[in-house]
């Protein structure tokens, strides 16, 4: 039997290959409020990024867009800046001199360096070596700017990657000059590894004993680093994502296309994460494989203080925070998602609070292995907010909720129930009512779902008689209206969470007056009334819950003010919820939210 040899699995293009990088979504404005960056703190990593008047080396590759005047690589204070600027075809850095009253540059305006090409991957190069500065494009040498004595002198700012970062002498005037692009592979050495024109290296760089910084060539993290440093992602404005992983790299093989094929796999993909090739003794099967039952989560969109198009995204079986990547086509809350192991829809909602803002019964979609701008799927039967959304392999399903003619003031919700084909774009079809055990239409909202690949659960919401503790099912394969299922542990329940094994479905309840921190359980295979499963961490209302095999976890929602908390249970045993971690953007609440093993679909 053969040995597969972990220590040679490496990313596309063999062994020592590149294997990610990271989206920038600057746009070289000179505004203060605007880029992204990953920040590194000054207070905690600051002795090793000083250089003072000692030699170093940095290198990047870089893919600059067209449309950018400035892009700044990296920088802190006044000290180490580098930028493409793609209007001029050269790379510029400026650094203060030792007592910080003046600013010198070093081949700036005066002095073309090599040309550095838009939407094409370039490497660079600045070296310290003495008193002298020389700057590298894609391994090509500038004339040294010699005799350089000062100090390369650094304040109390962060370190940035993609952002001009302009404290100096005292004084914040704020940040400035985004990078629009990619970066890959940017490391930092202490001494002169570069004296002469080389050959960029198109391998991943490593760690040596001298390296001080090593980041940007995680196809699955965008924050990791090599050398212990904590990357912060930061953006200035919300309408920016936040810096994202990417696989997008100088060895993509030819053909690679930064609109269709970024974040597409090649090779095998474990986790949905990162895609690599081997020399192996034993060769894993070509195309792409998933590790199953880890489980990623996506969700969508929800209020904070104001509406937000935001997509995030976390590894359900790892705790931590989750990672801003995509944006749906427009900011709403209200909304709901299905998904199968491969897509995440995205249905309904609203672009406004209270009753007012437009009621949307669009659906759209990301891949869920590689989160892109979502993309649209087409039309439910109705527009309509606080719809709930189930799913399997096969079938998504969006039922209730309430629209313009039936609003919360009114207290009357929509009973329809529609579906699609989650692997087929096109408008939702009809798949029946939503019928209450007494007979009657069942028109609450705020309801929740649980599901595994046969059968559908609907649970609680509210109306105009109050809050309610029925459940009903589907048999998602089958057309029809819902059937009593049995009763929650408590009437007062309404926007709660619903998450799921392939046997048993878990219901956090939300309700009023709270609200409740009560989870319920139940075997979705067998009708009858829930059972008490244990406590959330924070009580709490418009929650959203995902799951893997073995695990819910419910994102955000609602006390009383917005809570960014996510937290956590076993499945298989009762007991009370365990702090997961936080949603990295901000306090969020009425978003749709989904993963790629809920269910037991995978």
């Amino acid at each position: 039997m053969g040995i597969l040899r972990s220590d040679r699995i490496a990313g596309l293009g063999g062994a020592n290959a590149i294997k990610g990088s990271v989206e920038f979504t600057g746009d070289g404005s000179s505004s203060t409020s605007r880029g992204v960056s990953l920040n590194i703190s000054e207070a905690t990593d600051k002795a090793d990024l000083d250089f003072g008047t000692d030699n170093f080396t940095f290198e990047a590759w870089i893919y600059p867009f067209n449309n950018i005047s400035f892009n700044c690589v990296y920088s802190q204070a006044w000290g180490l800046q580098i930028y493409s600027d793609t209007v001029n075809n050269r790379l510029v850095l400026y650094a203060n001199d030792s007592d910080d009253s003046n600013s010198y540059t070093i081949n700036g305006a005066q002095s073309a360096n090599g040309t550095i090409l838009p939407d094409t991957w370039n490497h660079i190069a600045v070296v310290r070596n003495g008193t002298s500065f020389t700057m590298y494009t894609n391994g090509t040498g500038a004339s040294p700017t010699t005799g350089v004595s000062a100090a390369v002198v650094t304040s109390n700012a962060d370190y940035t990657v993609g952002l001009f970062n302009s404290i100096h002498a005292g004084a914040d005037f704020g940040s400035y000059f985004g990078f629009a692009g990619y970066i890959s592979n940017l490391r930092i050495r202490t001494g002169a590894q570069y004296t002469s024109n080389f050959t960029p290296p198109v391998g991943e760089l490593q760690k040596t004993s001298d390296t001080v910084l090593l980041c940007c060539q995680s196809s699955a993290d965008s924050t990791r680093e090599e050398t212990g440093k904590t990357l912060i992602p930061t953006r200035k404005n919300l309408n920016h994502k936040l810096p994202a992983a990417s696989k997008f790299t100088p060895n993509s093989p030819v053909g690679f296309s930064t609109t269709t094929d970024v974040g597409s796999q090649y090779g095998s993909t474990f986790d949905g994460f990162g895609s690599f090739a081997t020399s192996t003794y034993m060769v894993p099967p070509g195309g792409n494989t998933r590790e199953r039952n880890r489980g990623r989560a996506v969700f969508g969109g929800g209020q904070s203080t104001s509406y937000t198009s935001s997509i995030q995204t976390f590894n359900i079986q790892s705790q931590g925070n989750t990672v801003e990547v995509a944006e749906l086509t427009s900011a709403r809350w209200g909304l709901a998602a299905a998904g199968s192991a491969t897509r995440g829809l995205f249905g309904g909602g609203r672009t406004a609070p209270g009753g007012s803002g437009t009621y949307l019964n669009t659906i759209e979609f990301v891949t869920i292995a590689n989160v892109a701008n979502s993309v649209d799927f087409g039309d439910l039967t109705r527009a309509g907010s606080f719809i709930n959304a189930l799913g399997n392999e096969t079938r998504g399903i969006w039922a209730g909720g309430y629209d313009v003619d039936n609003k919360p003031a009114t207290n009357i919700g929509l009973n329809t129930i529609d579906y699609v084909t989650i692997a087929t774009a096109g408008n939702a079809a009809d798949f029946g009512d939503m019928v209450r055990q007494d007979g009657s239409s069942d028109t609450a909202f705020s309801k929740f779902t649980t599901a595994n690949s046969t059968r559908g659960l609907i649970a609680g919401g509210y109306n105009s008689s109050g809050e309610h503790d029925e459940i009903t099912y589907i048999t998602i394969a089958t057309t029809g209206n819902s059937t009593y299922f049995g009763d929650l542990t408590a009437v007062s329940a309404f926007g709660g969470s619903g998450a799921s094994s392939s046997t048993r479905g878990i219901l956090t309840v939300g309700g009023t007056p709270g609200p409740h921190n009560r989870i319920d359980f139940v075997t979705i295979a067998s009708t009858g009334n829930a059972t008490d499963f244990g406590d959330l961490t924070l009580a709490r209302r418009y929650a959203q819950g995902v799951s893997n095999k073995t695990r819910a976890v419910f994102i955000t929602g609602y006390t009383g003010s917005d809570t960014n908390l996510i937290d956590f249970v076993t499945i298989a045993t009762t007991g009370n919820a365990t702090d997961f971690g936080d949603n990295d953007r901000e306090d969020n609440y009425g978003n749709g939210a989904t993963s790629d093993s809920h269910g037991g679909i995978s």
